[in-house]
């Protein structure tokens, strides 16, 4: 069961990283100061994702590296929780979470003239459910995925 966890382990950060990019390039719906701590962890998931693919010859530290990467993915997962939750107004968010988008250029102008990204307003949102809410979703079930496929013991 390694090698779909593996594969998992891989697509889940990766994926949800490739959508918040999309989302930030295409979309223009820039990040919070919370949306770059859920990212933090899917990059830090991709490091064991990948060497375990590199480590494939021995199961055990492939197998290790894999539920390292569930750990990251979980970790994405919590904070997409606290965020969400910050979002809904369902409990206060830190008092210094705001970002701004940087263009090129004059980096003056370009803070001056920077919109203001709050984390506790959602920028996009599909059947109520926000970015972050999302994050949480898949995060949360990738990371659980992940851990059962490397815990269960094949068949005999």
């Amino acid at each position: 069961m390694l090698a779909p966890a593996r594969a998992l382990a891989l697509a889940v950060p990766a994926l949800l990283l490739a959508g918040a990019w999309g989302f930030q390039l295409i979309g223009g719906f820039y990040p919070c100061e919370m949306c770059h701590w859920q990212r933090w962890a899917h990059y830090a998931a991709l490091v064991p994702a990948v060497l375990a693919y590199l480590a494939s010859g021995s199961r055990q530290l492939s197998r290790g590296l894999v539920l390292l990467a569930g750990l990251a993915i979980l970790a994405s997962g919590a904070i997409g929780i606290f965020h969400a939750g910050v979002e809904y107004h369902w409990w206060s968010g830190l008092t210094r979470c705001t970002s701004v988008a940087l263009g090129g250029g004059d980096p003056l102008k370009a803070l001056l003239a920077a919109p203001l990204i709050r984390c506790d307003t959602a920028a996009w949102t599909l059947f109520g459910v926000s970015m972050a809410g999302f994050n949480a979703l898949f995060s949360l079930a990738g990371g659980i995925a992940i851990w059962a496929l490397c815990l269960t013991r094949p068949a005999r």
